[in-house]
């Protein structure tokens, strides 16, 4: 006759059992959340269809290719699916029936940690405003701006293809502190993305000092930390990562140098090929309506719109950006979406973007960080940075 288990036994059975299932969930969350892990990425390559006249066989500028020759200088041979359902085909470079309409009115069905949209949400990539801005190539602008050698200062640098002036401003009687970066490129490909550990994936943070000196940038700053979500757009140095559905605003850099801010919603990926685009972000709001003028009403809880350090970009026109990062938390009260708004208006900018904030704002100029960081600074998934791409003697 088989014996009955003993109250004992049954207790000692129960406690291995939520000894192991412990273990296991520990071992799920280090594998899941904490241990860097590579993701899987669209990998889908932009070809830059804008090249400086010395560049190619003819001097005159050259018009956007068609998306099945930008397909095929990817090296694509077949349909490509996206991660947020849109089928491009690499014969014919069109969608496929529905999947632009799709694309354009998917929304994320959770909240995040960032809010969302600022912006209107029938806003579009802003075509029209596009078309009406100067089509001067970004190398035939501002050539007063740059010098034939390297010539580097404390506050600033100029190159054939860069100038940069950085400065530490002030607001508000002096309350809030700030770091200015101002910039124009005769090439947008100066203007990159790095990656922590060179690699797109979860888990993987490095400081903004290490990855500026590990890619000799000249500036850089911290970028929208795409690796503490799944959400949004990843296109960093023309490379298509990941085109998700966000609720957030999504800023796109194109080859040709102009930058255009739009709700998630608006994102279409068959564009951002079309298009050229040589960077996207996703992080947001907005800081200016799609007519530059000052936002004061976001879509975002009042911890998020209250004062805090803050990172972002600001776009004047094509080849011309600039880079702000605002003290908060210690001796700088930090800034609000709204005031900075403000202050990206009052700067004459015609777009501007916010990226993360809090201990990640960091500023590094000629290999220092020049800002004072919240909690010493935050390691983070990305950087923004300026850089040569050609190199000079």
């Amino acid at each position: 006759m088989k014996a009955q288990p003993t109250a004992r036994s049954i207790l000692k059975r129960l406690l291995i059992d939520i000894l192991l299932t412990g273990i296991a969930l520990v071992i799920f969350a280090l594998f899941h959340h904490v241990l860097p892990r590579q993701m899987t990425s669209i990998g889908t390559v932009i070809e830059n269809p804008y090249k400086r006249p010395a560049e190619t066989e003819n001097s005159s500028f050259l018009q956007l290719p068609d998306d099945s020759m930008l397909l095929a200088a990817s090296g694509t041979t077949g349909d490509v699916l996206f991660s947020d359902g849109t089928v491009l085909s690499a014969s014919s470079g069109k969608s496929r029936p529905g999947s632009s309409q799709q694309n354009r009115s998917r929304q994320n069905s959770g909240g995040n940690s960032k809010g969302g949209s600022a912006l209107d949400e029938t806003s579009t990539e802003a075509e029209d405003s596009a078309d009406a801005e100067d089509s001067t190539p970004i190398w035939e602008k501002f050539e007063d701006r740059f010098t034939d050698e390297i010539i580097i200062t404390d506050t600033s640098y100029t190159s054939p293809d860069i100038s940069i002036t950085v400065s530490e401003e002030t607001l508000q009687n002096g309350q809030i502190t700030y770091y200015l970066a101002d910039i124009y490129l005769r090439d947008v490909t100066c203007f990159q993305s790095v990656l922590a550990g060179d690699t797109y994936g979860k888990g993987f943070r490095d400081s903004i000092p290490d990855m500026a000196t590990l890619s000799n940038a000249l500036i850089a700053i911290n970028g929208d930390y795409y690796g503490n979500t799944s959400e949004g757009v990843v296109i960093r140095n023309g490379v298509i990562y990941r085109a998700n559905p966000t609720n957030c605003d999504v800023c796109v850099l194109y080859y040709d140098g102009s930058m255009r801010v739009m709700p998630g919603s608006a994102f279409s990926v068959e564009d951002a090929i079309a298009q050229g685009a040589w960077q996207a972000w996703t992080f947001g709001p907005a800081l200016l309506d799609t007519d530059g003028n000052v936002l004061t009403d976001f879509d975002s809880t009042g911890r998020i719109i209250a004062a805090n350090p803050r990172t972002a970009i600001g776009y004047y026109e094509k080849g011309h950006y600039c880079m702000v990062v605002v003290d908060g938390r210690g001796d700088s009260a930090g800034i609000t979406l709204p005031d900075l708004s403000q202050l990206f208006y009052d700067l004459g900018c015609t777009a501007a973007y916010n990226l993360d904030g809090g201990n990640s704002s960091v500023m590094v100029w000629q290999q220092d960080v020049v800002n004072q960081p919240s909690g010493g600074g935050r390691e983070s998934s990305d950087a923004l940075l300026i850089t040569e791409v050609t190199q000079y003697e």
